[in-house]
């Protein structure tokens, strides 16, 4: 966490951010329409210094700059695929490192943002827990990677970013006291609409319940991978805290929230996951709360020899899947020559500096939130 004790303008919800800043404004003397100019370079104009603010008074720049700072990463690698994909590895304040990834189709330009530099809760197919479990991030350096994405993609021709998903490094609902503001801060100051935000969880029933509370009408991944106890605790460690069948209860009374769409993601790994016996009962999750289900083609990481099933196998199962009513996807890979999978670049990072000082590279780390 940074050492600096000035509030962060991007971890303040817009109502906060106006009670903030009108007190500000007001203490010196200076008229209410401040706090709107301010607000209009936050959130329209993505200004990244009090500097910026031209058309507030240059003492009324410095003393808000005194008062306040204005917290974004800074690009320390940027890799485009030759598919167009873009990952950025952020260096936040303290130097902890987190990724983001622009991905581009005919329709949309998704940004899938990170919620922890690092993880712990240590699914075994990922590469992010490889990296190591570092800290939680701040609300404003979540939505410091939707800043500074959004202004490299205007910059670099990708135009505007359509859609968010909390995919990134990270367990997004075991940082929900970030997480939960940075949702409000995305969708009512820079406007990005409910429904083209979506949260992936492996599975934390209690902020599956806090989401489904909310009135918004946010998106809900979850990283299923297994649709049997056994099977999944052996991908997904939080499974022995919170198994199937309590975790399929949150699933619905978030699906009776209405209009909060499901996704199951399933990676397919070869000799892993991929039996055909396992098709009826992820058929039956999936319709018990209208879940679409997206086959990913599993990504290799560096300490596991798994290798992703072959097309025919997962066009299998999508086949099966449309047969019993199921809404069903096959991901396209994208971004493989730039480590675009999650934690693929940090944990490289992390390793090229370990070596480079003579320390062991990272282990995986346990889970240990809930």
């Amino acid at each position: 966490m940074s050492s600096d004790a000035r509030p962060d303008l991007l971890s303040m919800t817009p109502t906060d951010l106006r009670g903030a800043l009108a007190a500000h404004f007001s203490g010196r003397g200076q008229p209410r329409y401040r706090t709107g100019q301010v607000e209009r370079w936050l959130y329209e104009r993505l200004a990244a210094s009090t500097d910026e603010m031209t058309d507030l008074p240059e003492a009324e720049r410095t003393a808000l700059g005194r008062a306040f700072r204005i917290a974004e990463p800074v690009a320390q690698t940027v890799q485009r695929s030759a598919d167009g994909t873009v990952k950025h590895l952020w260096r936040l304040e303290d130097g902890a490192l987190v990724e983001s990834v622009l991905i581009p189709t005919s329709r949309r330009l998704t940004l899938c943002i990170s919620s922890q530099a690092g993880c712990a809760m240590g699914c075994t197919f990922c590469a992010t827990g490889w990296g190591g479990f570092d800290r939680q991030l701040t609300a404003g350096e979540i939505v410091g990677q939707y800043r500074a994405s959004r202004r490299w993609a205007d910059e670099n021709g990708y135009g505007a970013i359509s859609n968010i998903v909390y995919m990134g490094m990270g367990e997004p609902l075991a940082n929900r006291k970030a997480v939960m503001p940075s949702l409000t801060i995305l969708n009512e100051g820079y406007e990005v609409g409910a429904r083209r935000i979506t949260v992936s969880t492996v599975g934390v029933v209690p902020g599956i319940l806090e989401l489904a509370a909310r009135p918004e009408q946010f998106r809900l991944a979850l990283s299923l991978h297994a649709p049997e106890t056994e099977l999944r605790r052996q991908l997904v460690p939080l499974e022995k805290r919170h198994a199937l069948p309590e975790l399929m209860e949150a699933l619905e009374a978030f699906d009776a929230a209405g209009g909060k769409r499901i996704t199951f993601e399933y990676t397919m790994i070869r000799g892993v996951n991929d039996d055909p016996a396992l098709i009826a009962r992820l058929a039956e999750l999936a319709r018990r709360v209208q879940a679409f289900v997206n086959l990913i083609p599993f990504n290799p990481i560096p300490y596991r020899d798994w290798r992703p099933s072959t097309p025919e196998r997962i066009a299998h199962f999508a086949r099966e899947l449309e047969e019993m009513g199921v809404s069903v996807a096959v991901r396209e890979t994208r971004g493989r020559d730039i480590d675009a999978a999650c934690g693929q670049l940090r944990g490289h990072t992390l390793v090229q500096v370990a070596r480079a000082s003579g320390d062991p590279a990272p282990d995986p780390v346990p889970a240990d939130f809930a």
